[in-house]
Parts: structure tokens; sequence; C-alpha cells
């Protein structure tokens, strides 16, 4: 009977995983195809459990701040390379930079880091994550909240396009962050808002106007 109800525990842990559908909306989520050198990427967002983050990251979406971004590092699982995550985003550009955004840790959203889920990338204290993500490929527990470390504010996972996330994690990297920044970054041309009535922030938008008086 123990087995049986943890059992039915781990099915009812999964099914808000199991019933995001990458073909149509679901109600609490909100998709994102991302148009990548290597193929599409559909991310479902938990708006419902990670509201600010999923909010922050749509702003990004609905700015055109994503659009021509890369990934640009891929951290592997040294003893298992099929595994580890890829990560994208602004980086360092500061023209594409809106704000840094309140911490939602595993601990208040419930949403671990599972395979093919998509977190907030931060180089500092918590609350200093802005326009950076990455995406896990397999169970990540250590990047959840632990009383002794705040981990990474995950917020929502791959519905489709998997195949694309492993064939980025396989390229080759080197140079700076001990050895992980892809040797060929991989080109996003867009994110594009699949739910919902974008809503652009109005700010100023530099690299567009850049780039026009460039061409």
């Amino acid at each position: 009977m123990r087995a049986i109800l943890l059992l039915l525990l781990g099915l009812g842990l999964a099914f808000p995983a199991a019933a995001q559908r990458a073909d149509r909306a679901t109600p609490g989520y909100v998709r994102v195809r991302l148009e990548t050198a290597f193929g599409p990427i559909t991310l479902a967002l938990d708006a419902k459990r990670a509201p600010e983050t999923t909010a922050n990251f749509m702003k990004y979406v609905d700015d055109g701040r994503f659009d021509g971004v890369s990934f640009y590092r891929v951290a592997r699982n040294k003893k298992a390379p099929q595994f580890g995550f890829i990560q994208s985003g602004i980086r360092t550009d500061a023209r594409r930079f809106l704000d840094m955004i309140p911490h939602e840790s595993t601990k208040k959203t419930g949403i671990k880091h599972l395979d093919m889920t998509i977190s907030m990338a931060r180089r500092g204290p918590p609350g200093s994550a802005n326009g950076n993500w990455f995406i896990s490929v397999g169970a990540m527990p250590w990047m959840d909240w632990k009383p002794d470390n705040p981990g990474y504010a995950a917020f929502g996972r791959v519905v489709a396009g998997q195949v694309v996330v492993k064939k980025i994690l396989a390229q080759p990297t080197g140079g700076g962050m001990n050895g992980t920044l892809l040797m060929k970054p991989i080109y996003v041309k867009r994110a594009v808002r699949l739910d919902g009535k974008a809503k652009p922030t109005g700010r100023p938008r530099p690299w567009v106007l850049e780039g026009r008086r460039d061409g």
C-alpha cells in the first residue's frame, strides 16, 4: 500500500508538467517559441507559480530583446556528458537590459530543476537575475533551494524541441567560464509569444536603432 501511495504521489506531482502542451494553450502557462539556428524550441512558462519570473521573461520576449541573441554557454556533466545545461539571454548587452527581479526560489514555487526545466541564471546573490537563463538536460536537484543555498529560479519547461536542446548541449566548448563557452554560439533569430496579448514595455531599444543606422 505504501508503494502504491508513493507512486500516486509521484504521478500527482507530474500532472502539471504532463498537462502542458506544445500545440495548444494550457491555463496558467504561457508558451514561447525560440527560433534557433538548430530548429525551434517551445517553452511553457508557469505564470501561476512563478509569476514575477515569467512576467520578466515575457517583457524581453514582447520587446524583442531576445531576438538576435545566442546560446553562448554549455555546461556538461563530466561523468555523463549527455546531461548538463545550455545557457542563453542578453549576456552582458546593457542595451537590452531591463531590471533585476525578485528571486522566486524552488521552495516558494515548487518548480524543481528536472529534465528540460528553464531557470534564471545569475552571477550575483538572489535578486540579481535579469535577462539570462538556462535549460537543464537531466535533473539538477543541487540547483533547488536548500537551507544553506537559495538555488536558482525555475519557471517552466521545454514542451517541444527537446532534440534541439540536446544538439546544442553536444556542441564544442572552450574558452572562459571554465571552458563552458560555445566555440560557435547558436543564433536565436527571435523569441515569439504564442499565448495571450503582447505587452511591450515601451522602453528604448537602442540595439534596433543602431542596427538600422549600420544598415
